[in-house]
């Protein structure tokens, strides 16, 4: 293992080798060659690239693979840099020119590489990641080209902690980064292709399914974070010591947290609330669009989505309009005229409540005569609707307008309040004391 003292040495060496390297005129040559080469193959790059898009943009492939052919396109860079060099290095090579090649030839190895790692990396779908991959993966085989990997190993090696038996290193630390990188993804993509899956499976109900996609992809983050951090190295028996302070941190700063998790859990087992249902909340009306791990997505009518955590639907009352049955009752009230036959008031307004699309044939509307009242005759009229997803205010209001027309052709009123006020002549009232 290499000791700080080493290091400085070997820092030193590659700082005079590279000192006496640049002092060569043949190096510049080489260098100017190299960026002349990239240059060329960055014009040609644009124009190429291009025409690709368009064409791609007639063609009715799918998607996918038109992002793919597109990436592989934007390689046309490298392809022609790797062309020209390997033509300057043959010229060289055989004495045609007069021209040494040994910077030429790791040039063209390094590229190389680059292509071959960025064709491996086209079945990552995210951007960002894939840059990510393919750049961890060409620095590696940059120095494996150049022929220091051996020496930067042991130099991150090098600086670390002993922590009892166990020494924490640059090295590991580096090495944890890149598996838990690579377990965490492959994890995520293997639990996003069983989720798919598992949604085919029309033989289980919907929260059935999100449950069982929760726990595959939970499993599998925990695998893959005990696979990476064994794969580093890191004995697991050492984190023992810190099982203490996780548990006061879950204990205090992540209560809520566990407290959503486990009652997001409850909720899809006890299939009391699941995607697609109805629900009324603290005044919030709208559908269940998503049932994740920390809080639920309600969407209201007028398509605004509110994130409940889950932990308020066991704690406090939820009214769940299609909990077992989409069949929802709507009531309205409504009174008439103490000359107006209650019978036929009646017939009216289920006559009226049967005229909206949206208002079940059966079970039928129905009216009841409820109270006599001050100055009416009090009814509620009651009918039935299996699509409260679409609104149940908008129902109530066009049965109301119902009722307005039936009242208006058949002359029926609706009463106003009648209060009657005496005032008396201050004459006429007792003398005061």
């Amino acid at each position: 293992m290499f000791r700080v003292e080493d290091i400085q040495v070997e820092v030193l060496k590659y700082a005079n080798l590279a000192l006496e390297y640049s002092q060569q005129p043949s190096i510049w040559v080489q260098l100017s060659l190299i960026a002349v080469c990239l240059f060329v193959g960055a014009l040609v790059k644009r124009p190429i690239v291009s025409k690709l898009s368009h064409l791609f943009e007639k063609t009715e492939w799918h998607l996918r693979v038109e992002k793919v052919l597109l990436n592989v396109g934007r390689l046309v860079m490298p392809f022609i840099a790797i062309f020209l060099l390997a033509l300057a290095k043959q010229f060289g090579d055989e004495g045609i020119v007069p021209l040494e090649t040994n910077l030429l030839s790791i040039a063209v190895s390094l590229l190389t590489a680059w292509i071959l790692i960025r064709l491996c990396v086209q079945f990552i779908d995210n951007n960002f990641l894939r840059s990510t991959v393919a750049l961890i993966g060409w620095v590696i085989a940059a120095l494996s080209i150049i022929g220091i990997l051996d020496e930067t190993t042991a130099a991150l090696d090098a600086f670390g902690i002993t922590m009892g038996e166990f020494r924490l290193s640059a090295l590991t630390v580096v090495k944890g980064g890149i598996a838990l990188f690579f377990l965490l993804y492959i994890a995520s993509f293997l639990s996003s292709l069983i989720e798919r899956q598992i949604d085919k499976v029309t033989g289980l109900t919907i929260s059935s399914r999100v449950l069982l996609g929760k726990v595959v992809r939970i499993t599998l983050v925990t695998f893959a974070l005990l696979i990476g951090i064994t794969t580093a190295g890191v004995d697991l028996s050492i984190l023992a010591v810190f099982s203490g302070a996780v548990g006061l941190g879950v204990g205090f700063g992540l209560q809520k947290g566990i407290s959503n998790l486990f009652s997001g859990m409850l909720l899809l087992m006890d299939k009391s609330i699941k995607p697609g249902d109805i629900i009324e909340l603290e005044g919030t009306f709208g559908w269940v669009e998503q049932m994740g791990a920390r809080y639920t997505s309600i969407v209201t009518r007028d398509n605004k989505a509110i994130l409940v955590p889950n932990e308020d639907f066991v704690t406090q009352r939820v009214v769940n309009w299609s909990h077992g049955n989409t069949l929802v009752r709507v009531e309205v009230s409504f009174g008439v005229g103490y000359q107006h036959n209650p019978h036929e008031i009646r017939e009216i307004a289920v006559a009226a409540a049967k005229g909206p699309d949206r208002i079940c044939r059966d079970p039928e509307p129905v009216c009841h005569f409820v109270e006599f009242g001050e100055s009416s005759l009090n009814f509620k009229l009651r009918f039935w609707i299996r699509d409260a997803e679409k609104g149940v205010t908008n129902m109530r209001g066009a049965v109301m307008l119902a009722l307005w027309d039936a009242f208006q052709e058949n002359n029926i009123t609706i009463p106003y309040p009648h209060r009657q006020v005496i005032v008396q002549n201050e004459s006429l009232l007792p003398p005061q004391n």
